[in-house]
């Protein structure tokens, strides 16, 4: 999957080079097929992250979209044009979107960003999307990859999703597409977490900084460390039960911050399985279980998070818990069957 996104990223350079379209950045491994670990090894994703930063004459500007909830944060990326009246800029060819004639733009240059991929002035999710269909389709034919596997296209509104398959294997792989927060490992991306997300809603992710601290760990740990193993263990037992994997990965990341490395070696594996469990029955006791990321002074400096989330206040996933007696009933009696 890396090597075909390495090439997919080189020829998305040879094709959009001359247009007005988001510059794609190279593609980072998100998710648990990235991290090293999975919860259901017949039905694994690979999910891909592309950066997009603007274009020539063109400046993105972030806008949060529901300020004062600490969970959940929803942005719009505000496309605005940029004067280019320098010399160098003239040197290149590139006509000023602003300050030239609209006649002399149509004749002589493609159209700019707010007239292809944006709904008003707002980069849209779903025209992006349709736009990264097109690329892959168009480019697969010049891929090395294309001689010995058949690509298969998949639906999705958000992202590009597709199938690659041989005679002997086939890998799922979704790209999603976002733009990344300052220098910071938070980026906004089109993947939705509600069914009715507007077109112009990207919300925020940490997905970037979670893979990152996973490999910050691994480069800890010792070689027969079995910290993913435990991880994904604790996943399968609870599959079909009310708890995700977001949940149980929550937990163990938070012990791979406070349990030394040494202490995850095959002898210790009972009793890490056993951290996992009471760290799970204590938080749905308490009805509270931080995200591991927002508002979490804990996390390595390595990971670098804007101030709004370093300095937020912590985001319990146990939410719906403490509002919902009921839930937190048939929480507890999962854990028992557990």
């Amino acid at each position: 999957t890396t090597d075909l996104m390495d090439n997919f990223t080189i020829y998305f350079g040879h094709v959009l080079s001359n247009s007005f379209y988001p510059v794609l950045q190279r593609a980072i491994g998100v998710g648990s097929a990235f991290e090293g670990w999975s919860p259901r090894e017949q039905d694994v994703v690979y999910r891909v992250l592309v950066p997009m930063t603007p274009p020539r004459g063109h400046s993105f500007h972030l806008e949060l979209d529901n300020a004062g909830q600490s969970c959940v944060r929803n942005f719009s990326v505000h496309v605005q044009l940029e004067c280019t009246c320098t010399r160098e800029q003239q040197e290149e060819n590139m006509l000023c979107f602003l300050h030239h004639p609209e006649e002399e733009l149509r004749r002589n240059q493609g159209p700019s960003l707010l007239h292809t991929l944006c709904t008003g002035s707002y980069l849209d999710v779903h025209k992006t999307a349709c736009w990264f269909y097109q690329l892959v389709r168009n480019i697969w034919p010049a891929l090395p990859q294309s001689h010995n596997w058949h690509l298969v296209l998949l639906p999705s509104r958000h992202s590009c999703q597709f199938k690659v398959s041989n005679s002997r294997k086939s890998f799922r792989i979704e790209l999603l597409f976002g733009v990344r927060q300052g220098d910071s490992d938070i980026f906004v991306s089109s993947q939705p977490r509600e069914a009715c997300t507007p077109s112009t809603m990207w919300p925020e992710t940490y997905a970037v900084a979670e893979v990152k601290f996973f490999k910050y760990i691994s480069r800890q740990a010792p070689p027969d460390s079995l910290h993913l193993r435990c991880l994904e263990v604790f996943t399968r037992l609870q599959l079909g039960l009310g708890f995700s994997n977001y949940t149980v990965k929550t937990i163990v990341m938070y012990l791979l911050n406070s349990v030394p490395v040494s202490r995850w070696r095959r002898r210790y594996i009972l009793r890490r399985l056993g951290d996992i469990n009471d760290n799970l029955r204590c938080c749905l006791e308490k009805k509270r279980l931080n995200h591991f990321i927002i508002g979490n002074t804990g996390v390595p400096q390595e990971i670098s998070l804007p101030l709004d989330i370093a300095s937020a206040e912590p985001h319990n996933l146990f939410h719906h818990l403490a509002q919902h007696p009921a839930a937190h009933s048939q929480a507890m009696s999962d854990y028992m069957d557990l």
